[in-house]
């Protein structure tokens, strides 16, 4: 066999991998809205997140289904799914576990590790920003390195491995913020807005009634991973990497903002390029196309960017606002 017929039969058999991929992951999302109603674009950008390989940060204000998407997720993707509620008084070890002193019949003592709830192929943490810096840290620790480690022993976690947190907007009092060190760890920002009229009359109709209609396995935890394996191998054209280029690195203050320089204080880092890349390669693929444009870098422009930047207070003065910098920036591509 020739180069050319090596090169030609590898590309066969990413086309037909995308092409299954592709029909698995459509037919998931198709069974997260017969449950999920009226939050596509949230629904899209957490599969984005979810075959990027990366975590999401969701926020809306309770009632938002945000729980009920994890739970769906988890058994329309064929994952293990677990919660933790965060409180102030949550401890490392809460969510990590611990090991614990037993003895045997023959009266020998040792120690053995319990898991904690981390131990999740797809886990959400409840309102994370009421747990103390501390416990914030542990997990985000767990989420940056894939294991963790409990009385100097290496515990790996389960692949594929996910969180989305949550955060309320409204409630402020009695929480800690997370450190943008650490909101740098989650791929998206993804704001959970109220639903429609129209989504709203059907949420009224389908959760009221006497049945009330479960998700299905879509995909198993073995095809998602395949997935996300494809998702790296997919090609990126330049005028599309010149573009991520473009959007993140005028996003940070100095020449390349141009004029919005003087608005920003600080940018994102070479991170944000990285999740902007895998992103835009993901959405493709959720939409049956084998290579990304220009406008998946635009859309997915300010859930990446928009925690992994901060205004001055000069410009937050003058009523300016993330948003809409990052729609200014957007622009200067589209």
């Amino acid at each position: 066999m020739s180069g050319t017929d090596a090169v030609e039969k590898l590309e066969d058999v990413i086309i037909r991998s995308a092409e299954q991929a592709s029909a698995q992951i459509r037919a998931a999302r198709d069974a997260i809205a017969t449950v999920i109603f009226g939050q596509d674009r949230v629904v899209e950008n957490t599969l984005v997140t979810i075959l990027s390989g990366g975590h999401a940060l969701l926020i809306g204000v309770p009632g938002l289904a945000k729980t009920k998407l994890v739970e769906t997720l988890g058994t329309t993707l064929g994952l293990d799914a677990k919660r933790i509620q965060f409180t102030p008084d949550l401890m490392p070890s809460d969510i990590l576990g611990a090991e614990v002193l037993e003895e045997s019949a023959a009266g020998k003592r040792s120690f053995r590790f319990i898991a904690g709830p981390v131990f999740a192929q797809l886990l959400m943490a409840d309102e994370i920003n009421r747990a103390s810096p501390r416990t914030q840290s542990a997990l985000l620790q767990a989420m940056q390195e894939q294991h963790i480690t409990v009385a100097g022993a290496r515990h790996d976690l389960p692949k594929p491995f996910h969180v989305l947190a949550t955060q309320n907007p409204l409630e402020q009092e009695g929480t800690y913020p997370l450190p943008e060190a650490q909101l740098d760890r989650f791929l998206m920002e993804i704001d959970v807005d109220y639903p429609d009229r129209d989504a709203e009359r059907r949420i009224l109709f389908e959760t009221t009634g006497a049945d009330e209609t479960l998700a299905k396995a879509a995909m198993t935890a073995e095809a998602l991973i395949g997935a996300q394996r494809l998702v790296r191998r997919l090609p990126v054209g330049d005028s599309v990497v010149e573009a991520i280029l473009t959007l993140v690195r005028s996003a940070r203050p100095g020449p390349d903002a141009g004029a919005t320089g003087k608005l920003i204080a600080w940018g994102p880092g070479p991170r944000a390029s990285q999740s902007l890349m895998l992103a835009v390669r993901a959405r493709a693929l959720i939409d049956g196309r084998l290579i990304p444009s220009i406008d998946d870098v635009l859309d997915l422009a300010e859930p990446i960017l928009k925690h992994r930047m901060a205004l001055t207070f000069a410009a937050r003065a003058e009523g300016h606002t993330v948003p809409a910098v990052i729609g200014q920036l957007r622009s200067r591509i589209g």
